[in-house]
C-alpha cells in the first residue's frame, strides 16, 4: 500500500467538504487546495466555494448536452377538482412534528391520510396534477404500500418521469413493458415477446395483469414456459394464480405438485386446498377425517384426535411438510396441516350433522383443542368461510375472547377478514367494549376505513377510560395513531370534552394528563 496516500475518509481536494473544513480552520492555518496564481488565499477559497455552490444547486455533473426528452404521454382522465388538489398538496407537504423526539406534538402527520385520499381519487378516475407527481413518487419510493395506488393515480406519466430520475426506477419495475401499453388479447405476438424477453419484474407484472383480465390466458402463458423457469421464478409466477383461482386451474396445479422445489409444491397444494372440490381437497378430507371423531361413550359427546403416525410420500406430494419446526411435535405438525387443507364441509357430515357452532363448542380430549381449532381457523381464512369464522370467533364479550384461548389474536384477525365490513366492525367494537384496547390493535387493523360508528365510539370511550384510570399513555400510541387515520370525521365532536388536561391520580404516570390532551388534540386536528 502507498503510505503517502490520504486516508479513505479524507475529502477530495476542491470538494465542498474540503472547502468547508478550510474555511472553519482559516486560510492562515490551512492553505486552500485551489489556489490561483495572483489571488489571495481567502479570495481563492471564496471563488472555489462559489463554483461549488453553483454545481450543487445545478444537481448534475457537467456533461454533454442531451437531446430534449419526448413530451410526456397524454392522460385522458378528468382533472382533479381544485379543492381536492389543494388537500392533496396539504397531505404531501412536510410533516409537522416529524422532527423526532420521544414526545409528539399536537400537529398531525397528514401524510398518514394519503392512502385513503388516493383510494377515493382513484375510485373516481381522476388524473394527478402534474406539479404533485414528483412528491407522490417520492412518497411511494419510501413506502412500498403506497406504490400501487400512487402509480395508478399518476398514470402513464409515472414511467416518463422515472426515466428522468433514477430514484423512481421502481416505477419501471412495476410496469409491464416499462410503460408501454399492456398488450391486448388480440396482440398475441406482443404478449409472447414480452413474456419471453422481458425482465423478471416485467413478466410478473404482465402475468398478473393478464390474470386479472383473462385467468385462462395467463395460466396458458405460464404453462408455455413452466418447465424452463427457475424455481424461485416459478414460485412467484404461481402466486399470481391466487387472482381468479378456479376449478380450471386444477390440472395445472396438480402437475405442479410434482415440482422439484418444495416451496412450489407447498404453494400448489395451498391453492388446491382452497378449491373445495379439487382432488387434493378430497384426499385431505379423507386423511383429516380419519383423525377426528366423536366419542359417544362419555357422559357428554367429546371430540377425540388420533394424529397421523407417519408422513408418507403421498402426503408430502400433497404439500405436507414432513419436518416439524423446532419445538413442535411431528404428529401435531402433520395433523394441523391435514385439517387446515381439508374442506370445512367435511366436518358436519363427519361429526354427526352438527353445525360449525355446535362442532366448535364440543370439548376436545387430551389437550388437542388448541391444535384443532387453530387448524380450523387457518382453513376458514383460506377458504373464506364466514360461517366457520363466526363459530370460531365466538362472542366478543366472552371472557376467553380477551385471553390467549384456543384462537389467538392473529388468527382472530384473519377470521374477521372473511366477514362483511359492518359485521367485522361490530364484533371488534364489542371486543373493545368488553376487554379494552390493550389486545385490540391487530383486530382494529383489519376493519374498514373509516371506522363504522359503533367501532369509533367504542375506541374513543376506551381511550377515555384509559386516560381517567391514569394508565401509562404511551402504551396506547399505536391505537391512537390508528384512530388518527381511521376514525370517521363525524366523531370529532365527541372528542371536544377530552381536550382539557385532566387531574392526574396519584398513581398516574408523571405528565400523563398532558400527553393525553396533546394526543386528543392531534386526533381532532387530523
Amino acid at each position: 500500500m502507498n503510505r503517502t496516500s490520504p486516508p479513505v475518509d479524507t475529502p477530495a481536494p476542491g470538494s465542498w467538504e474540503e472547502l468547508v473544513t478550510t474555511a472553519l480552520l482559516g486560510t492562515d492555518r490551512r492553505t486552500p487546495a485551489v489556489l490561483v496564481p495572483g489571488r489571495a488565499a481567502p479570495s481563492a477559497l471564496l471563488d472555489a466555494a462559489a463554483v461549488q455552490t453553483v454545481r450543487r444547486r445545478a444537481g448534475l455533473r457537467p456533461a454533454r448536452a442531451a437531446g430534449r426528452p419526448r413530451p410526456a404521454p397524454a392522460d385522458p382522465r378528468p382533472a382533479l377538482p381544485v379543492a381536492a388538489a389543494r388537500r392533496l398538496t396539504m397531505l404531501l407537504a412536510d410533516r409537522p412534528g416529524a422532527g423526532g423526539g420521544g414526545r409528539r406534538s399536537t400537529a398531525p402527520d397528514l401524510l398518514e391520510l394519503l392512502p385513503q385520499w388516493l383510494q377515493v381519487a382513484n375510485s373516481h378516475g381522476f388524473a394527478a396534477p402534474p406539479q404533485t407527481m414528483p412528491a407522490l413518487l417520492d412518497a411511494a419510493r419510501g413506502r412500498t404500500d403506497l406504490r400501487p395506488a400512487v402509480l395508478r393515480f399518476v398514470g402513464p406519466r409515472a414511467v416518463w418521469l422515472a426515466r428522468l430520475n433514477p430514484d423512481w426506477r421502481f416505477t419501471l419495475r412495476a410496469t409491464p413493458g416499462a410503460g408501454a401499453a399492456l398488450p391486448g388479447p388480440e396482440e398475441a405476438d406482443r404478449v409472447r415477446r414480452l413474456w419471453q424477453e422481458g425482465l423478471f419484474a416485467e413478466r410478473v407484472a404482465l402475468l398478473s395483469a393478464i390474470r386479472a383480465r383473462e385467468p385462462g390466458a395467463a395460466r396458458e402463458l405460464l404453462d408455455s414456459t413452466w418447465a424452463t423457469e427457475r424455481a424461485e421464478d416459478r414460485l412467484m409466477f404461481l402466486d399470481s394464480l391466487r387472482t381468479g383461482l378456479g376449478p380450471e386451474d386444477e390440472d395445472f396445479l396438480e402437475r405442479a405438485l410434482a415440482d422439484r422445489s418444495r416451496n412450489v409444491r407447498a404453494t400448489a397444494a395451498e391453492l388446491l386446498s382452497a378449491l373445495p372440490h379439487s382432488a387434493l381437497a378430497s384426499r385431505m378430507a379423507v386423511r383429516a377425517g380419519s383423525c377426528v371423531a366423536v366419542d359417544h361413550m362419555r357422559t357428554a359427546p367429546m371430540l377425540t384426535v388420533e394424529a397421523p403416525h407417519v408422513c408418507d410420500a403421498d402426503m408430502e406430494r400433497d404439500g405436507v411438510a414432513a419436518k416439524a419446526p423446532a419445538g413442535r411435535g411431528e404428529r401435531s405438525w402433520w395433523f394441523g396441516q391435514l385439517v387446515e387443507a381439508a374442506p370445512l364441509a367435511t366436518w358436519p357430515a363427519r361429526l354427526g350433522g352438527r353445525t360449525p357452532g355446535e362442532i366448535v363448542a364440543l370439548p376436545v380430549a387430551d389437550d388437542w383443542q388448541g391444535e384443532l381449532h387453530a387448524a380450523w381457523c387457518r382453513a376458514a381464512a383460506r377458504q373464506g368461510d364466514a360461517g366457520w369464522a363466526r363459530a370460531l370467533l365466538g362472542t366478543p364479550s366472552a371472557p376467553e375472547a380477551g385471553g390467549p384461548g384456543a384462537v389467538s389474536l392473529a388468527e382472530r384477525a384473519k377470521l374477521l377478514g372473511t366477514l362483511p365490513a359492518g359485521e367485522r366492525a361490530e364484533w371488534v367494537a364489542g371486543f373493545v367494549a368488553a376487554h379494552g384496547l390493550s389486545e385490540a390493535f391487530q383486530l382494529l387493523g383489519v376493519c374498514a376505513v373509516p371506522w363504522a360508528e359503533p367501532l369509533g365510539r367504542a375506541v374513543v370511550d376506551a381511550l377515555n377510560i384509559a386516560r381517567d384510570a391514569g394508565s401509562y399513555p404511551w402504551s396506547f400510541s399505536g391505537v391512537m395513531g390508528l384512530a388518527e387515520r381511521c376514525l370517521d370525521p363525524v366523531e370529532a365532536g365527541r372528542l371536544d370534552g377530552l381536550l382539557a388536561v385532566p387531574d392526574e391520580p396519584e398513581d398516574a404516570s408523571p405528565g400523563a394528563g398532558g400527553y393525553w390532551a396533546e394526543a386528543f388534540q392531534r386526533l381532532v386536528t387530523t
